[in-house]
């Protein structure tokens, strides 16, 4: 299964008590994959910055480095920018209530809490 994860839930996966940790162990263990682009990547980058300082953004930034050399991060190009995200993950992993609009609105990545998506994907 294929997601793309909100910066919103990205810097939450960090932390010992982080209660997300389930998503990141998925990821290093290749279950899920992470989709990605530059530009996701940039936007990871500036707000990791912006919330906790550079230290924590590099941080996140060796996060996506580490799920691809476990063979989970699939890198897309992306030629046009619409503001949506892209077709090619299933799930976009989000609390941004901005992105209920999405929800049975005919795009393939549905918007799906953390919470949820470990209740639903990782549970066992």
């Amino acid at each position: 299964m294929t997601v793309c994860i909100d910066t919103n839930s990205l810097v939450q996966l960090f932390g010992k008590r982080s209660r997300f940790r389930a998503i990141a162990a998925a990821l290093m263990d290749a279950r899920i994959e992470l989709a990605v682009s530059s530009a996701i990547l940039l936007e990871y980058e500036e707000i990791a910055a912006a919330m906790h300082g550079t230290e924590f953004a590099r941080e996140v930034m060796g996060f996506p480095d580490l799920a691809a050399a476990a063979g989970s991060v699939r890198r897309i190009a992306s030629s046009f920018h619409f503001r949506i995200i892209s077709a090619e993950a299933e799930h976009i992993i989000t609390e941004d209530r901005h992105f209920e609009a999405m929800r049975g609105a005919g795009y393939k990545a549905q918007p799906i809490t953390p919470d949820e998506f470990i209740r639903r994907f990782l549970d066992s």
